[in-house]
């Protein structure tokens, strides 16, 4: 006859310990009932345990917390998670759009870095991170569903700019489809995220799956702002790394500052060279008529030139220039 210590045999009553393959073959000699059912029953058991274990997930207080702080009724209008009243729910969806299963790896990924995989985050000193790791969050999302036609470099890139430049200064209608064809012909992806609240960006550049990818919003609808940004985050892929990501509402390192005001210039410069901003400004003619010639003149926008005066503080944010300004819609 098959013995066991009692102690085993309790705790294996109780759920204090497992059926083990030996256990389930001596089981089955004294009960008659094979081996494979205790398994089976002791791995039936272990995975409502683990379920159990789950579903206590939703009901901890912490992470109802975290889901809470998220613009979860805008993410859903914006069809990013589905809409539902259900706080439970709520925090499955969550857990499903940030490819996370714990509010605490969340914060591993988007707080304290620790999951290093793509690129260096830490959204610790954002007023909002759990709105702007959303809005990144959807932009990973779009860049997967996207392929680039060839491997990015430099060079291709480089010789792409007068193109990009070329649709600065017509401001077609299909602007955006025609730039994220250029982008895909130098590897580089283009993805267009709705402005949510609290996530104060224009957008970002980082590196995806070994690829540039750039993501703009809707924020400010100028075609001034758009294109500073855009060329903002081109001036990041020519001149920084690819394990740092660029976000604005971010307060900065002494090497950060500096990558962005290099940014800038870079923008500034290929919108309109500062040479000609200088010829601008001395000539102190700031007419509509001088200023769509002007534009004309450098190949830009005269939103371009616009913008760039009132950043100056050359003439006010409330002109009657402002008309020259184009309003986009990234979404129409």
């Amino acid at each position: 006859m098959y013995r066991k210590p009692e102690k085993t045999i309790n705790a294996v009553l109780t759920g204090a310990s497992s059926i083990t393959p030996d256990m389930s073959v001596a089981f089955e000699q004294v009960t008659h009932i094979t081996a494979r059912m205790w398994l089976n029953l002791q791995r039936n058991y272990d995975e409502f345990c683990a379920r159990q274990k789950r579903e206590s997930i939703y009901q901890d207080e912490e992470t109802k917390k975290w889901a809470q702080s998220f613009p979860y009724a805008k993410m859903a209008a914006l069809g990013w998670v589905p809409e539902t009243r259900s706080a439970t729910e709520r925090i499955k969806n969550l857990f499903d759009f940030f490819d996370v299963t714990t509010a605490q790896a969340w914060k591993d990924y988007y707080i304290n870095q620790e999951l290093k995989v793509a690129f260096r985050i830490s959204l610790a000193s954002t007023k909002n991170p759990y709105a702007v790791s959303a809005w990144l969050r959807q932009g990973e999302v779009l860049a997967g569903k996207q392929s680039v036609e060839n491997p990015y470099n430099d060079a291709a890139l480089k010789q792409a700019i007068p193109e990009m430049k070329h649709l600065v200064e017509k401001q077609p209608d299909d602007f955006t489809d025609r730039l994220m064809e250029i982008c895909r012909k130098v590897g580089i992806k283009l993805v267009f995220v709705h402005h949510i609240q609290h996530a104060p960006v224009n957008g970002c550049v980082r590196w995806i799956s070994g690829a540039p990818c750039i993501q703009m919003t809707d924020k400010q609808k100028r075609n001034d702002v758009f294109w500073f940004s855009f060329f903002h985050e081109i001036g990041h892929i020519l001149l920084h790394g690819k394990k740092d990501i660029f976000l604005e509402d971010k307060a900065m390192t002494f090497d950060n500052l500096k990558k962005e005001q290099e940014a800038d210039h870079f923008a500034s410069n290929a919108l309109l060279p500062y040479p000609a901003e200088l010829e601008l400004v001395s000539a102190h003619d700031f007419s509509r008529k001088a200023i769509v010639a002007s534009a004309k003149k450098y190949h830009t926008h005269p939103a371009i030139i616009v913008g760039r005066l009132q950043y100056r503080g050359v003439i006010p944010h409330n002109s009657p220039l402002n008309e020259l300004i184009t309003h986009i819609d990234l979404f129409s």
